[in-house]
């Protein structure tokens, strides 16, 4: 599989954990840029098209492998995104002109007619202070909202307070432009998610479902790091109560695995009273 010739193609090449996926959009849109590859993910503007992230590699020499896009299952994956959105320009991020090379010449892409550096565009302080975040904390970002990363990624969020800001039932809530992930191959010791995170995801998911008036509690219990989520809502009148609340747990149980990569053990829900809306006044 090959793409077509005419695509122009930028390269974004700084140091491992000196703010590049960071900044990664804002190049991109200062060079009228729509079309990212990062860390084995290509990007459209805010979404994923195609790909699984790097990160989720068990060691750090497969994560630069996938990266590189060295499998043919992961390199045709990229190929058919491209030739399917036909990108005029796309903007490769490295660690090295090598590396931006190696992965343009991978895809098939035409050679690098631009080279952005890290430096022109971060100060050494903002650059050492992302590497000793990286070195001593084992984050990382991934230049798209939490919502946009795969249901298969093995590492976990640890920018749970900013997944989104709701603001009302019906409203599209507000998502957080980059992740801030922790990779598989992290060796900062354990740590778990805020019981935050799962609220605010049945919070947009409650958003989403006119069956459900509002929720009024959760609790989350977790056994080897798998959560047993109870919820209690309040649902709308005139709604099959038993077929709603099924979809609702099915959906949630989805979403909530897809953005935490945790197995849910089971959504219990309760009903603990029935919204009525007021007749309109004529």
């Amino acid at each position: 599989m090959s793409v077509r010739k005419n695509i122009q193609v930028y390269a974004f090449v700084g140091p491992s954990g000196t703010g590049k996926s960071y900044r990664a959009q804002m190049v991109a849109s200062e060079n009228q840029i729509n079309y990212i590859i990062d860390d084995g993910l290509f990007i459209k503007e805010n979404e994923v098209i195609a790909g699984v992230s790097a990160k989720k590699a068990p060691t750090k020499i497969e994560t630069v492998k996938h990266a590189l896009f060295i499998e043919n299952k992961e390199k045709e994956d990229i190929l058919r995104a491209i030739n399917k959105y036909l990108p005029d320009k796309i903007l490769i991020l490295g660690t090295s002109d090598n590396m931006v090379r190696k992965i343009a010449e991978n895809l098939g892409l035409p050679e690098i007619s631009k080279y952005i550096y890290i430096s022109d565009i971060a100060t050494q302080e903002e650059m050492e202070k992302a590497r000793t975040i990286r070195v001593t904390e084992g984050k990382h970002v991934i230049p798209v909202p939490t919502f946009e990363l795969k249901k298969d990624f093995s590492g976990y969020i640890l920018d749970p307070l900013q997944i989104f800001k709701s603001k009302g039932k019906g409203i599209k809530p507000y998502i957080s432009e980059k992740s801030i992930i922790r990779p598989t191959f992290s060796y900062m010791g354990n740590f778990t998610i805020s019981d935050s995170v799962f609220r605010q995801i049945i919070e947009c998911m409650v958003t989403k479902t006119d069956a459900i008036y509002k929720m009024a509690k959760t609790r989350v219990d977790k056994d080897n790091n798998e959560p047993c989520i109870y919820i209690e809502i309040i649902v709308e009148y005139g709604y099959n109560i038993i077929d709603s609340i099924n979809e609702f747990k099915i959906r949630t149980m989805k979403e909530i695995e897809k953005l935490t990569a945790m197995n849910v053990q089971k959504i219990e829900v309760s009903v603990k009273g029935i919204h009525v809306p007021e007749k309109e006044v004529k």
